[in-house]
């Protein structure tokens, strides 16, 4: 059996849109369900399913701790480490799942 691997992400509803924070073992499942929507909630509420930043942890302490950590931040910290990697708030998505 393979290391398991979590996976802190953001994701946003447009560029400079809102934000919402996640955790995740499985980020592909994850985040498909965000963009379909089947779950009542924030992201379904505020059409937040565009991928545009995420992080790879071995554990899942660590992941969480992340999150939690990243959640604190003020908006503009957010942002700045989004563009950090992804200037352009591209979906991310596909990118990782593949072609549909």
């Amino acid at each position: 059996m393979g290391a398991r691997s979590y996976y802190v992400y953001i994701l946003a509803s447009r560029i400079g849109g809102t934000l919402y924070i996640g955790v995740t073992n499985d980020i592909i499942r994850r985040v498909g369900e965000h963009r379909l929507e089947l779950t009542k909630g924030f992201t379904k509420k505020y059409e937040v399913h565009k991928l545009v930043y995420f992080e790879q942890f071995d554990d899942i302490e660590n992941a969480i701790k992340r999150e939690k950590r990243l959640k604190k931040w003020n908006r503009a910290w957010k942002v700045r480490l989004i563009e950090e990697l992804n200037p352009n708030w591209d979906d991310l998505y596909s990118g990782i799942a593949g072609p549909p």
